[in-house]
This record gives structure tokens, C-alpha cells and sequence, in this order.
């Protein structure tokens, strides 16, 4: 972000940007689901030629200058990065996101591999160590042209521990040998700390956490409290001093009332779940981004998707009064796809309300 968008978006999240001309901002989530195709390059290009990855977000900010992009200038290896301090397998596609091999594949051998696992170094394991130098790489380009990287990102705790077990060994890992299941979490959310740490460390602009975590979805109430709310206390408690994001768009509400107590400043979630009934269940603090549904810039019109975007700030402002404390968005990620006039539909829908307040 540009310092001046930095600024509008710490006090968009604090309730007070009245020294804004525009009182509802547009947000996106963009990675390398959405960007290499829409920039007319392939994946293996986007992760592996820093030019190109360079491009595409300068692509992007010059078509669509009134968005704020997140976490912005993001280095990221899809889901690949975080596992492979574990040394997991993983494959990369010229035309889509890597695939990750978990390491356990009979839950009998589960404990002994879990305890053999040592804790990774993103200084050294994996891909997390290019990353850095990558992020070191490029902030010298991003100075020059009025630019910084403010948000550094972490898959959470939970989707790290999915790609070394799966998904649903995971969650019966959890109901048949929760022992097990702690040992797991306890590793992956110290690899999640020190990940955020190390670039936290590597980039002095850098003011805010974004944590991603899918399969906290997956869990009931009382599950919740035991494998996921924890872990996510101490991640976001090791960080006093920085926004926190928080990114989960499964269709489960289970985990809404918990975000005074995560300390969560922004919360980005499923279109599936209604805006305004979002706003009361999270409570006043948190800021919501969200919640269009993102497969509309793929498969509606740009009208169709206005009118969506118009709804959504309605039902919004239905239950808040006002759009403070909203970033309009789509609830989760920019799918692969996404069209560009789709996103300028958004645009347009802010804009409009922002003439009219």
C-alpha cells in the first residue's frame, strides 16, 4: 500500500475515517488463485520471476487504483509455504495452485510421526526462506515507487495441521486421540508465530497479521473451544503491537462471537452468512470485510454484481446505521477468473453510496 492508503485503512479499522472523502473503501484478498490469470501470466511465472510477480501487482493497482488491495505484495507460495517447513511433497502447475502431500497417511503411524517432527526455521526450511529474500528483494523496488508492504501473512494453525494429515483425519484425529491432535496444533501454531516473526522482523513497514484458516470451519462449538480458539489466542497475542486480520469464508458462524477476545481488527468471512446478522453476532469491534459472493465476478454480469454489491452496504447499513466499520468486499478470496469489469461494479456501488453520505 501507499503510506496514504496504509493511513485509511488503520482508521477504517479503528471506526474513524472522517478525514476520508470516501466513508466506505473497497477491499480484496488477491493472490495466485485470481492474479497470474488476469494478468496473462502463468502460476510458475507469478511464484518463480520476481519481475513478473512485480508486474502483475502494479497491473492490478493501476486498473483498479481505488481498491485496497490485501495483505498487498504478498509473497506467498499458495498452501505450499507453510507445510514444507515439515518437509512435506508438494507439485506445482503452470496453470493452477500447488497440490501438498500430507506427510502421515495412516493415522495408526500418526503420533510417532507427529513427535518426530522437528519445529521449522523459516530462516532455513522449505520455501519460507526464498520467501523472505523476496520480500528483502523487492522493498527497495517498492520505495521508489511510493509503496511498502504493511501486512505480512500466515496460513493458520489448523490448515498448516490439514496438509501434513488431511482434512478429515484431522477432525477425527481430534474426536478419537485429541492428545494427538494438541501434539499437532501445538507445532503447526508455533511454525504460524515464528513465520509471522520472521517477516515481521524482515520488513520494518510492516503494522499488521493476516491469519488464514479455513478449517476452523469445520468444528462445533465446543470443538471450537478446545482445538481452535487457543491456538489462535496465542498467535494473535504474540503480536500486541499489530492489526490482526483474520481470513475464514466456510459457512459456519461458530467462531463470530470470539473475535473481541482473539483481539480480531478485521474479519473476513463467507458470503453465505447474512452481513447485518454478522455485524451483531461479532460484536462492534471487529471490522467486517466481506461479504459478495466471490464466484459472482466469475460467472454474473457487472450489473448483476452491482446490485449484489448494493445489497450487500443495504443490509449492512440496515443493522449498523452507517457504513463505518465495513469494507466492501467479497466473502473470502478473489477467485480464479474473477472479471475485471465485475470488480469496477463493486467500485461503482461504493462510490454511490459515498456521493450520497
Amino acid at each position: 500500500m501507499t503510506k496514504s492508503q496504509w493511513a485509511k485503512f488503520q482508521s477504517i479499522l479503528c471506526g474513524d475515517n472522517a478525514d476520508f472523502s470516501e466513508k466506505l473503501a473497497v477491499g480484496l484478498i488477491v493472490d495466485s488463485p485470481w492474479m497470474p490469470g488476469y494478468c496473462g501470466i502463468s502460476t510458475i511465472d507469478f511464484y518463480a520471476r520476481p519481475d513478473e510477480w512485480f508486474d502483475a501487482y502494479t497491473k492490478i493497482k493501476g486498473d483498479f487504483p481505488g481498491v485496497l488491495f490485501l495483505p498487498d505484495w504478498w509473497h506467498e507460495y499458495g498452501m505450499a509455504t507453510e507445510p514444507s517447513g515439515f518437509g512435506v511433497k508438494f507439485n506445482f502447475y503452470d496453470d493452477n495452485l500447488p497440490t501438498v502431500h500430507p506427510i502421515v497417511k495412516d493415522m495408526d503411524d500418526a503420533e510417532d510421526i507427529i513427535d518426530a517432527l522437528p519445529t521449522p526455521n523459516p530462516q532455513k526450511d522449505g520455501l519460507m526462506p526464498l520467501l523472505l529474500n523476496l520480500q528483502r528483494y523487492v522493498i527497495p523496488r517498492l520505495e521508489n515507487i511510493g509503496e511498502q508492504i504493511n501486512i505480512v501473512s500466515a496460513r493458520g494453525p489448523l490448515t498448516i495441521a490439514s496438509h501434513l494429515v488431511s482434512v478429515p483425519e484431522l477432525l477425527m484425529c481430534a474426536k478419537a486421540d485429541p492428545d494427538v491432535a494438541h501434539k499437532l496444533l501445538k507445532k503447526t501454531t508455533k511454525l504460524c508465530i515464528d513465520w509471522l516473526s520472521a517477516q515481521l522482523e524482515n520488513v520494518a513497514s510492516a503494522g499488521g497479521i493476516l491469519v488464514l484458516d479455513d478449517v476452523t470451519g469445520f468444528f462445533g462449538k465446543e470443538d471450537y473451544e478446545e482445538f481452535a480458539h487457543p491456538y489462535f489466542k496465542e498467535i494473535f497475542s504474540a503480536f500486541p503491537e499489530c492489526l490482526h486480520l483474520l481470513h475464514n469464508d466456510t459457512d459456519n458462524d461458530v467462531f463470530f462471537p470470539y473475535m473481541d477476545d482473539l483481539n480480531v481488527d478485521l474479519l473476513n468471512f463467507t458470503h453465505l452468512k447474512d452481513i447485518g446478522l454478522t455485524r451483531t453476532q461479532a460484536g462492534n469491534k471487529v471490522t467486517l470485510l466481506g461479504n459478495i459472493p466471490p464466484m459472482s465476478l466469475v460467472l454474473n454480469t457487472p450489473d448483476e454484481v452491482y446490485s449484489l454489491a448494493k445489497d450487500c452496504v443495504s443490509r449492512y447499513v440496515a443493522v449498523n446505521g452507517s457504513a463505518s466499520k465495513l469494507i466492501l468486499s467479497v466473502g473470502g478470496g478473489v477467485p480464479m477468473g474473477a472479471k475485471g469489469e465485475c470488480i469496477d461494479a463493486i467500485v461503482k456501488a461504493a462510490g454511490e453510496y459515498n456521493a450520497q453520505h
